[in-house]
């Protein structure tokens, strides 16, 4: 476990690969006894940061949620970062991909909370009774740590590699919907570049999202009525290029779309 002050220096650091676009070697490189909580607080020191400048928390995401991710990992649960109201990005407003130092999209179906979740007790069937619908989204990531060259520490310490997120239009209410038989397709520049199917997350997203409502217990924390959550992509990540416009077509769910300049 690390020191308070080797946690502060880690999270300034990520801090500052962000805001200068310069990316830093992996923590777990030059650390290797960081684990899980100090990870964990490495990130809540630099959200606590952006809060304290006026930011505010909109919800969270679920990383490292399919089985073959956790295997490269070797974990056996997933992780979370948090999502931003800065975060936010738009289908009709053009990202500059200079923004990002790696940006990658990976496609999602977001939750949208019409009511508080529970905390530690929280089950899938209490998920889907406060869920008002589920949205197509792709998530943008991006990594602090050079090359995408992350391990799990690595990646929980960097808000769960986490950017940006942009919602389509449509919303579907759970019971007109199997969220467990979602079939999406992402193009880039009209060309397929990745197929899945919702239950490529932990088998049902709902138990990625229930799962997350656990986790942040411990921490303090709960889902709330209006958050937004993304459970995980039902797809593997692809990279984002300058004038690479992405077109997520989800069976059932609607589309989404985001364009890079």
């Amino acid at each position: 476990m690390l020191s308070d002050a080797v946690r502060t220096e880690l999270a300034d650091e990520l801090e500052r690969a962000e805001r200068d676009r310069v990316p830093i070697d992996p923590l777990v490189s030059r650390y290797p006894d960081i684990d899980v909580v100090d990870a964990y607080e490495i990130q809540l020191i630099n959200i606590r940061r952006r809060l304290d400048t006026g930011a505010r928390v909109v919800g969270h995401k679920v990383g490292l949620s399919s089985e073959a991710m956790q295997r490269m990992m070797g974990v056996d649960e997933p992780d979370y970062g948090h999502l931003l109201a800065e975060m936010e990005v738009y289908e009709d407003v053009p990202v500059e991909a200079g923004r990002y130092l790696f940006p990658r999209v990976e496609v999602e179906v977001g939750f949208v909370l019409g009511a508080d979740l529970p905390g530690a007790d929280c089950t899938e069937a209490d998920v889907l009774a406060a869920t008002v619908a589920f949205a197509p989204a792709i998530e943008l990531i991006d990594s602090r740590i050079k090359d995408w060259n992350i391990g799990l520490m690595d990646t929980i310490s960097d808000n769960a590699s986490s950017a940006g997120y942009v919602l389509g239009p449509e919303r579907v209410a759970p019971k007109d919907i199997d969220i467990k038989s979602i079939d999406a397709v992402l193009t880039r520049n009209g060309e397929t570049v990745a197929e899945g199917r919702s239950d490529a997350v932990l088998g049902d997203p709902v138990i990625a999202v229930a799962w997350l409502a656990r986790k942040v217990a411990s921490f303090g924390v709960r889902l709330k009525a209006g958050d937004i959550v993304l459970p995980g992509s039902c797809t593997r990540a692809i990279d984002a290029r300058p004038g690479d416009a992405f077109h997520a077509e989800f069976a059932g769910l609607g589309s989404v779309r985001l364009q890079f300049i």
